[in-house]
């Protein structure tokens, strides 16, 4: 092993290990970095043209943050989202348009609140109109959560057929009265205070999660392996060596015993 070629040949094998065990470093720092949550004030309220425009996409910042808007509803496009969780409960969201005012103008859904059964939605939401038709042209101030559009889904085929499950723009502006090319929001807000005849919809600040990438965390190991096999092939290297000058010169000496007998008998 101190031989100098063998010792030349170690050092070129802790150089291949060391490049090996910085790529396992830089593995495990991508799994790490991958896996941050990015914290996010969404408790905050914030007005709402700050993080959004109509007629755009709804970034990751926006979503589930706590905004406030003022605008106007537009009576008669209220509907009812069915299938809607409160609290582990399966009821009725009643979903109301509003016309942005403060903001960019465009249509934005507007959550109103919870009811547990059909009835007490529908009913909430023809006073709700009644209300917005008997106060023409009065703005609404309304704080609450903002959420991204959901897909529309297909009504069973015994169904309702204009019935709702999701709160989903693209199926809504087809709902609303005279709605053609103008500007809408693609996302939806749940108010803070719901309005009379509903429950308040529960609306929590989203979970901070953390997960370590465990593909890069595999790949890491791999690497580690790696290194540890160059120097594990290093010392292979030198044992087989060895090995090889041993039985070398266990066949010279065997030769010149042999060499020394047939000289003797002579």
């Amino acid at each position: 092993m101190l031989r100098p070629r063998w010792v030349l040949a170690l050092l070129f094998a802790l150089a291949v290990a060391a490049a090996f065990a910085l790529l396992g470093q830089w593995q495990i720092e991508r799994a790490v970095e991958q896996s941050t949550t990015v914290e996010r004030a969404t408790e905050d309220v914030l007005p709402i043209g700050d993080l959004v425009q109509p007629d755009s996409p709804t970034e990751q910042i926006a979503t589930a943050q706590r905004v406030e808007v003022r605008g106007m509803y537009v009576p008669g496009d209220t509907v009812l989202v069915e299938g809607r969780l409160n609290h582990g409960v399966a009821g009725y969201w009643v979903v109301a348009h509003l016309e942005v005012t403060d903001a960019a103008a465009g249509g934005l859904p507007v959550a109103l609140g919870w009811a547990a059964d059909s009835g007490a939605a529908q009913a909430a939401a023809d006073a709700f109109d009644a209300d917005v038709a008997a106060g023409a042209g009065a703005e609404a101030q309304i704080v609450g959560r903002f959420l991204p559009s959901e897909a529309p889904v297909a009504p069973d085929e015994d169904g309702d057929p204009f019935a709702m499950t999701t709160v989903a723009v693209a199926q809504l502006i087809n709902v609303w009265a005279d709605y053609d090319d103008r500007p809408v929001y693609f996302g939806y807000v749940t108010t803070t205070d719901a309005a009379p005849g509903l429950e308040a919809i529960a609306s929590p600040a989203p979970e901070q999660t953390f997960e370590l990438n465990w593909l890069n965390v595999f790949y890491a190991v791999e690497w580690a392996v790696f290194a540890g096999f160059a120097v594990y092939l290093w010392y292979r290297l030198v044992r087989d060596a060895v090995e090889r000058e041993e039985q070398e010169a266990e066949e010279a000496a065997a030769a010149t015993a042999e060499a020394t007998g047939v000289t003797t008998r002579d």
